[in-house]
C-alpha cells in the first residue's frame, strides 16, 4: 500500500511496507484515513539528517493523539536515505504518529538491542516518488520557534496524505 503526502513543496509517494512492520504500517494508515496529517506542517528538518513531521499545527501546536504502538525497529529495514521511520521520545514504545523521512543513511538509528539505548527507530516504508521534494525540503532555511529548534522559517505543510494504489502512485 502507498500513502501520498501532498505538500506545499510537491508530493512524495510512499511504499509502506506492511509485511515487515504490520503494526506501524497499520498505524500510519489509521492516521491517513482519520484525516491527522492533513494541515500538519514538516515541524523539524535537518539537512544531513532527517525532515520530522505529522504531529503538528502551523502554529506548533501538537495534534491529539492516539497511545503508542509498539516499536518494531528489529524487523531487518535500515534507516537508509529515503527510509520513513515513526518518531518517538526516548521510550522506545512511545511513537504514535509522527513520522521522519531520512535524507541520509542513519545506522546509528537501527535496532541493534532490546535495550532502551538499543531499540532504534522502526522503519515501515521508503520513498518511490518524489525525493526532488525530500531534497528540496531538506535544504529549507530553520530556525528556533517557541521551544522547538530546527523549524522551517516558511511553513512547509502537508496538505493531504491519502492512501493510494501502487499504481495510482
Amino acid at each position: 500500500m502507498n500513502v501520498k503526502l501532498n505538500t506545499s513543496m510537491g508530493e512524495i509517494v510512499i511504499e509502506l511496507n506492511e509485511e515487515k512492520a504490520p503494526r506501524t504500517a497499520a498505524n500510519f494508515i489509521q492516521y491517513v484515513e482519520a484525516g491527522h496529517y492533513d494541515g500538519t506542517i514538516f515541524h523539524r528538518i535537518i539537512d544531513g539528517f532527517m525532515i520530522q513531521g505529522g504531529g503538528m499545527t502551523e502554529d506548533m501546536k501538537e495534534k491529539p493523539v492516539g497511545p503508542p504502538i509498539e516499536n518494531e525497529a528489529d524487523n531487518g529495514l535500515s534507516n537508509d536515505a529515503y527510509a520513513v521511520a515513526m518518531a518517538r521520545t526516548q521510550d522506545p514504545h512511545s511513537a504514535t504518529a509522527q513520522f521522519f523521512i531520512n535524507v541520509k543513511k542513519n545506522d546509528f538509528l537501527n535496532h541493534t538491542a532490546k535495550t532502551p539505548q538499543g531499540w532504534g527507530y522502526t522503519v515501515f516504508g521508503k520513498v518511490v516518488k518524489g525525493h526532488g521534494v525530500v531534497n528540496k525540503l531538506k535544504g529549507v532555511p530553520t530556525g528556533r520557534k517557541g521551544m522547538h529548534d530546527d523549524v522551517p522559517t516558511t511553513p512547509v505543510i502537508i496538505n493531504k496524505a491519502e492512501v493510494v494504489a501502487p499504481d495510482a502512485a
